[in-house]
């Protein structure tokens, strides 16, 4: 297990420079910035606390707007920093502000419309066709942050049916019924092929839209690119040591029986209620999700390892990997970095997020690949 761990990150090291020195020409070249001025609006209404032009509502647009695009390097300091904005807002300085919860709960639903991550683990681990989920986790990280959203909406009395708020929701509840519509005029066959074409194509689209984006705002492309992709071996080498410690210590549990104890425990428990039981191997990565990002990416290899890259199993688990985001990590890392004790309705939103994201993931999953 600590061979597979470095042999995954040795891997990942020149698709991981790839993508960082493009997302890095997005940053120079605005493109962040651009989708953080489309969404302002958005939020303004969502956090009439936070008045009207003030810094923390650029801090959040360029956060979730990184969060969008995938960008989690960019997207953690821009979050630190909009926690801090709000922070000065704030009258209670140890109790969470509705703003912090509902851009606390925005983070942790996942909101992302690009699983690099999952792609490159499914690459490393030999997956045949790797953007197959693509279509999946974006289905299921849209449900995440739709629940979410709508928790904290119903908790905090926020006026979702005002004209402007309304626009948005229509604008992305059309998007989402496009996907599911062409999904549906599809074959059941052939779903995951059309899963495939959509997400090369999303892929490609992305390369090509950055990198023009960038030649039209005059950035020096290839200097750019280079500074973001010497972020890649960084961020490769960092996460080696815990990888190497979650994957060998999961080795040991499956060794042991005591995994496989778990996984025919909950076996049993669905087949007696009369549920088809075949997800359950990639419960582990569910269930672990809410806790650890590292122990959740450690279960999905592990998944990918044990029955094969694009089983029934592992596909779940990849769709449920990308699917939510770590709740009490991001609690944690937020909360924490301002001082907030007292959270509120922070967690119970955030876990009913991932619950949605988990449940929706399986379903999904079921849908596009049995």
């Amino acid at each position: 297990m600590a061979k597979l761990a470095v042999d995954i990150s040795i891997g990942l090291i020149g698709v991981m420079c790839l993508w960082l020195g493009i997302f890095k020409v997005a940053e120079a070249s605005g493109l962040i910035a651009s989708l953080a001025k489309l969404l302002a609006p958005l939020f303004e209404r969502l956090m009439p606390e936070i008045p009207k032009g003030h810094p923390a509502i650029g801090s959040i647009t360029m956060n979730l707007s990184a969060n969008l695009l995938g960008l989690d390097n960019a997207a953690t300091p821009m979050g630190l920093k909009a926690m801090q904005d709000m922070q000065g807002l704030n009258v209670e300085k140890n109790i969470a502000s509705n703003a912090q919860i509902l851009f606390l709960v925005l983070n942790t639903s996942s909101v992302t419309l690009l699983p690099i991550t999952i792609f490159l683990y499914r690459v490393q681990m030999g997956s045949a066709e790797p953007t197959t989920v693509f279509l999946p986790i974006v289905l299921a990280t849209s449900v995440s942050t739709l629940v979410g959203l709508l928790a904290v909406a119903w908790i905090q009395k926020l006026k979702i049916f005002d004209r402007v708020v309304f626009s948005y929701f229509f604008g992305f509840s059309l998007l989402i019924s496009s996907v599911l519509y062409a999904v549906q005029t599809q074959p059941a066959a052939d779903m995951n092929t059309f899963s495939n074409l959509i997400g090369n194509l999303a892929l490609f689209s992305i390369i090509v839209g950055i990198l023009g984006f960038g030649l039209f705002k005059k950035v020096t492309i290839y200097d750019v690119f280079i500074e973001g992709a010497k972020e890649g071996v960084s961020v490769v080498v960092k996460i080696v040591p815990y990888l190497v410690a979650m994957l060998v210590a999961i080795g040991i549990l499956r060794a042991s029986g005591v995994l496989g104890f778990f996984v025919e425990g909950l076996t049993l428990i669905f087949t007696t209620i009369g549920i088809n039981t075949d997800f359950v191997a990639a419960l582990p990565t569910a269930l672990m999700k809410p806790f650890s990002g590292s122990g959740s990416r450690a279960m999905m290899i592990e998944t990918m390892n044990n029955y094969g890259v694009d089983s029934f199993p592992a596909t779940i688990a990849a769709i449920v990997q990308g699917s939510t985001e770590t709740t009490f990590y991001v609690l944690a890392v937020y909360f924490g970095s301002v001082g907030i004790q007292q959270v509120r309705h922070a967690i119970f939103c955030g876990l009913l997020a991932d619950f949605a994201g988990i449940v929706t993931a399986i379903l999904l999953g079921y849908w596009f690949f049995y």
